[in-house]
């Protein structure tokens, strides 16, 4: 007997990664990076329709396997991510990713993807975004410290989205800033290497901090950071694991994604439970106002969020229409008689 034809209905469009690198260099790296950061401040300034809540994480001394769940009640979506620190000396990625969008309506899945890449693009594009509200106007340099998997998703977004043309890099490995400064050539961005993360900050208006060390450190320390910078944290993403001196986020304005989130798994965790802190997307709405003045610090303590996801996928989504840059695959099971799954079985037996 043969297997029945899957129908329509059966079937998921599927972005492998081989498809995923050719829809961005499709669409142009720095396009994508441009464009997923205003559909990720659209989304920001719908914040109060989405569901919220801490990712969902297992944790074991190797590393830490996630959920991140959202809807904005049509669409619902997740991402399965880990983070292994470690991995990297066994020639492995540190983060690995995939997610799916749904119909709330049916609960149909109607995209499954690869987010390994896609959440390099989609966390320096909400950088850029945070940037865009936070960092002083007319910035040019960026400092990034700690030159692993993302240094150069961050650095083509800020130059792509605020009109950075200067980065200077810091890494404990100068072999990761030598990477960057490969990939990087021919870019238009003036990069340099620098053998220090205090070198690195020197006339920096931002500062990026994303190391992968599973540990509380102290990449930068209170004399470290002058009057007017905006700092970027985005290396924070679990209990125990800090980059910043706690004497910084005394001086800062501090603005997060998801408080309930931030302060189990982001800088402030170092903090009392009462430090205060801005949700970003107040000030995208203009609720709040995010740089008051020159002398301000402004840190965005980014853990990185579901609706950060959400906005991803429904990105790719939406591209995906009219190109092959993806392939069906069936995994609906669709009976002619939805109450006859059973003889749907039945009917692939030989």
């Amino acid at each position: 007997m043969t297997a029945p034809s899957p129908s329509e209905k059966a079937f998921v469009p599927f972005v492998s990664v081989e498809n995923m690198m050719r829809l961005v260099h499709h669409i142009g790296i720095e396009t994508v990076l441009t464009e997923l950061t205003d559909v990720i401040e659209s989304d920001f300034r719908r914040w109060p329709l989405f569901d919220k809540t801490p990712r969902v994480a297992s944790h074991s001394r190797e590393g830490v396997i996630e959920l991140m769940p959202t809807s904005d009640g049509e669409i619902y979506a997740f991402k399965y991510v880990n983070g292994h620190p470690k991995n990297m000396a066994q020639g492995l990625q540190t983060v690995t990713a995939f997610g799916l969008l749904a119909e709330v309506s049916t609960g149909y899945p109607v995209l499954l993807t690869e987010m390994t890449l896609l959440t390099a693009l989609r966390t320096a594009a909400t950088s850029a975004m945070a940037a865009r509200h936070l960092a002083p106007k007319g910035a040019k340099t960026m400092a990034m410290i700690g030159n692993g998997a993302q240094a150069e998703f961050q650095a083509l977004a800020m130059k792509a989205v605020l009109g950075i043309d200067k980065i200077r890099l810091y890494d404990i490995d100068q072999r990761a800033s030598d990477k960057v400064a490969r990939n990087l050539a021919g870019s238009g961005l003036t990069v340099t290497v620098c053998t220090s993360a205090q070198a690195a900050i020197e006339g920096a208006e931002i500062i990026t901090t994303c190391t992968a060390d599973k540990q509380n450190a102290t990449i930068l320390t209170d004399n470290m950071v002058g009057a007017g910078v905006h700092i970027n944290a985005i290396g924070g993403d679990c209990p125990g694991k800090t980059e910043l001196h706690r004497d910084i986020l005394k001086r800062a304005d501090t603005f997060v994604e998801y408080p309930p989130q931030t302060r189990i798994e982001g800088e402030i965790q170092q903090m009392d439970p009462d430090y205060p802190v801005t949700e970003l997307w107040k000030v995208v709405t203009g609720e709040t106002i995010g740089r008051r003045e020159p002398g301000q610090i402004t840190l965005f303590d980014s853990v990185g969020f579901a609706v950060e996801d959400f906005s991803a996928l429904r990105y790719v989504r939406a591209k995906l229409e009219g190109t092959g840059f993806y392939q069906d695959i069936d995994i609906i099971a669709d009976p002619d008689d939805p109450r006859d799954l059973f003889g749907m079985l039945q009917r692939a037996k030989d």
